[in-house]
């Protein structure tokens, strides 16, 4: 994330739709660290992908750490972008590890949801943010006086 604050509101306007992928890990058992450490270190090796070719279709991710769970928003160009991506060797290789060292074992748990928005099902706000989010992966426009309300920039579209 930038460091630059943006002073006042702001909102990210797009036409397209896009897709919301939330994925992240939580680790269940602390002490079984040789089955929760390979999950852990899988991701860094598809982020570098991702952000190093931008044709993949990931246009931004943000990451949150917990006690226990890892959590990363990532916005993609289309679904059929990131569909594709799961069924690339990065990711076919990292889900082959986890299911050979870890497979139904409770030490550690994984997740995902998928969300498909289409063109003027999303809306956002950011007050005196850096640029986050959707608004990293889709640029963001300063509130006027179209869009300074949530039920306007819902029905902008």
């Amino acid at each position: 994330m930038g460091t630059q604050v943006f002073p006042g509101r702001h909102t990210v306007e797009t036409h397209e739709g896009f897709v919301v992928f939330i994925i992240g890990t939580r680790i269940n058992k602390w002490w079984a660290i040789h089955k929760w450490w390979p999950v852990f270190t899988a991701m860094p090796p598809m982020i570098k992908e991702l952000y190093g070719n931008k044709n993949l279709g990931c246009l931004s991710m943000e990451n949150f750490f917990g006690l226990r769970t890892t959590l990363m928003v990532q916005y993609w160009r289309s679904e059929e972008d990131l569909l594709a991506y799961a069924k690339g060797q990065e990711h076919l290789t990292a889900w082959k590890n986890f299911n050979k060292k870890v497979g139904d074992n409770d030490a550690v748990g994984i997740y995902h949801e998928t969300y498909v928005i289409r063109p003027g099902q999303s809306e956002s706000i950011y007050g005196n943010m850096p640029v986050f989010g959707l608004a990293k992966a889709l640029g963001m426009q300063p509130i006027n006086s179209a869009t300074n309300s949530a039920q306007k920039r819902l029905r902008k579209y």
